[in-house]
């Protein structure tokens, strides 16, 4: 489980690099693009849409970043082909994904083919398997089909701020979760669906433990049931 927690710290810390280098990046672009015209030495604009070589959309920037052309999630046909397929009712799925958010206040990079990549935004858009609890401030990294597989997040639910960091599987299922709520929830969740070890603390009646009493210590469920748990929380 340390091992767990020490990749974990490694990753949150790769996160912090990452988007520091491309704020610090896209600060030297703006300078370098100009001022505005009443020479305030300020760059102004909606919104920006970096091109590569063969003329494609790769990094769309703005408040909300601007449409493109080459974005799959925005181009219901691409979006069918691209994930409605792995679905039995691949119209029940287009009739949900008509509901989804595919904007942000920030920055997006695609790839190639049109996927989104890399997104830091507030807010950040949601997965292409369904709608956010809560407008999620952060970082999403996606992989080469557009599915996300992880993401560095804060966000207010129920009343209660929520910090968190998820790592996905191919199904886009979170496999592992660190966890930090106001309300007192605070862990590592392990698995998926309803095989899952947490570690960690819930204040009594917390819907992640399903317990009416306080828990801190361990506990593992089995296709949703707890087949072992240690409860050192005070009273039990």
């Amino acid at each position: 489980m340390s091992t767990n927690a020490e990749q974990l710290t490694r990753t949150v810390r790769w996160l912090q690099v990452y988007a520091a280098l491309m704020t610090i990046a896209l600060a030297v672009l703006f300078v370098r693009g100009g001022t505005t015209s009443n020479g305030d030495g300020v760059l102004r604009a909606q919104g920006l849409i970096i091109e590569d070589e063969a003329g494609r959309e790769r990094i769309l920037i703005g408040a909300p970043i601007p449409e493109a052309a080459n974005r799959v999630r925005t181009d219901d046909a691409r979006a069918r082909e691209a994930w409605a397929t792995r679905y039995p009712d691949p119209d029940a799925y287009m009739g949900y994904y008509q509901d989804y958010s595919h904007e942000a206040n920030g920055m997006l990079i695609l790839s190639e083919d049109g996927f989104d990549r890399f997104v830091v935004g507030d807010p950040v858009p949601d997965p292409i398997v369904g709608r956010r609890i809560a407008p999620s401030t952060g970082v999403v990294i996606n992989d080469a089909e557009g599915l996300e597989r992880t993401g560095y997040s804060v966000k207010v639910v129920n009343g209660y701020y929520r910090v968190g960091l998820g790592l996905d599987t191919d199904r886009v299922q979170e496999g592992l979760i660190l966890t930090l709520d106001d309300d007192g929830l605070l862990g590592v969740i392990v698995g998926t669906g309803g095989d899952r070890i947490h570690l960690g603390s819930a204040p009594a009646g917390h819907e992640w433990t399903g317990l009416a009493e306080a828990f801190q210590g361990l506990m593992v469920r089995r296709d949703g049931e707890i087949v072992h748990m240690m409860n050192f929380a005070e009273g039990n």
